[in-house]
């Protein structure tokens, strides 16, 4: 059973309010890449989310009440550990979908980096945002 399963309904009042859920500089070892060189093994990206949430509107410290870093930082780890990516357009994708899963994520905004392609670069990469499509 999924994080996303557990949840109970939110209350209606909680569309009202919004926050902010982030993962800043999540940087870990992928198989990513076009290139013969980039599939013989794994280089660095560097992942940023900003998640908006529907805020519960009584939280009252119980973590089942809030969108769970932590869980999305283990989905991502899971997801970069399977299959050979060739383009970070696609990763940030997955990434998103993944995020938008939970019902109370209402946008995500994902930048994937790919840290060691250029010396003369800190980075390369991309930034997309998507939102839950409202029926």
């Amino acid at each position: 059973m999924s994080h996303v399963e557990k949840i109970t309904a939110l209350p209606a009042a909680a569309s009202q309010r919004a926050l902010k859920v982030f993962v800043r500089d999540l940087v870990l070892p992928c198989r990513i890449g076009v290139y013969s060189h980039e599939k013989l093994g794994t280089q660095r990206v560097r992942i940023n989310l900003e998640l908006v949430c529907a805020e519960h509107p009584a939280i009252n410290d119980e973590h089942v009440n809030v969108v769970c870093y932590d869980q999305i930082i283990t989905e991502i780890k899971q997801l970069i550990a399977g299959e050979h990516i060739n383009l970070v357009e696609t990763l940030a994708e997955r990434i998103a979908g993944l995020c938008l899963q939970d019902y109370r994520v209402h946008q995500a905004k994902v930048r994937v980096e790919k840290l060691d392609v250029f010396p003369e670069a800190e980075a390369v990469g991309v930034e997309i945002e998507r939102q839950r499509h409202l029926r």
